[in-house]
């Protein structure tokens, strides 16, 4: 499923287990999944493997119904186990030729570039099939993360040939900008996941995408 991260274009959703309440996280998904969202990131931090493999499991099967990719946070076990179409590396996780030899040659892998524009060049040479820049605004999940603006993504624009994702306190109000200055996916969590209606939420988003006024420079 490699080739469908070459074509990227909409809503990327993160889950967050504190945020899926009595729901779950494959109920909240599945809402994600039937309001337009094009990606989704398993992302659990938690220690109970067990049910982290039976979730990112249920996960994939929903995902893979629908036809949208699903990338695990880190975790390149997981991935494996999973039957994911890829994983998403920050800087501490293993390297990126790490994870091409054990998730093989169709894996979908995605980069945290925050506000580096060098580390997503790089990344791209390296065989990335997506970058990640963020945050670009306050968020409750990396309250603390490193700080990135437009003019990354117009400087990113002409010389990134992958999707470009950007993360990091998006909402329907700001994240027209990113799209704007070039950002091909907008990576949520709260946005979306917590919200009260999530189906609503992603068609909301999608809404942006789909705004001729708002278009990748």
């Amino acid at each position: 499923m490699r080739n469908t991260a070459k074509t990227w274009h909409g809503l990327y959703v993160i889950t967050d287990p504190g945020l899926a309440g009595a729901l779950g996280v494959a109920t909240q998904v599945a809402q994600a999944l039937a309001g337009g969202a094009r990606a989704v990131q398993y992302r659990d931090k938690g220690g109970d493997a067990a049910r982290r493999r039976q979730e990112a499991a249920a996960l994939a099967a929903l995902c893979r119904a629908a036809g949208v990719p699903l990338i695990i946070n880190d975790d390149l076990e997981l991935a494996a186990a999973a039957g994911a179409d890829g994983v998403h590396l920050g800087r501490d996780d293993p390297d990126l030729q790490a994870a091409r030899q054990a998730l093989g040659p169709a894996a979908i892998i995605g980069v945290s570039c925050y506000n580096e524009l060098q580390r997503a060049l790089d990344a791209q040479a390296a065989g990335a099939d997506y970058v990640a820049f963020g945050r670009f605004f306050p968020s409750d999940s990396k309250p603390l993360a490193v700080q990135a603006d437009g003019a990354l993504l117009r400087a990113a624009r002409p010389r990134i040939r992958l999707p470009i994702v950007a993360i990091g306190g998006i909402n329907c109000a700001n994240g027209g900008a990113l799209i704007e200055a070039g950002a091909d996916m907008l990576a949520v969590i709260q946005g979306v996941f917590g919200q009260p209606d999530v189906s609503a939420a992603c068609a909301a988003f999608q809404g942006l995408f789909r705004d001729p006024r708002i278009q990748p420079k």
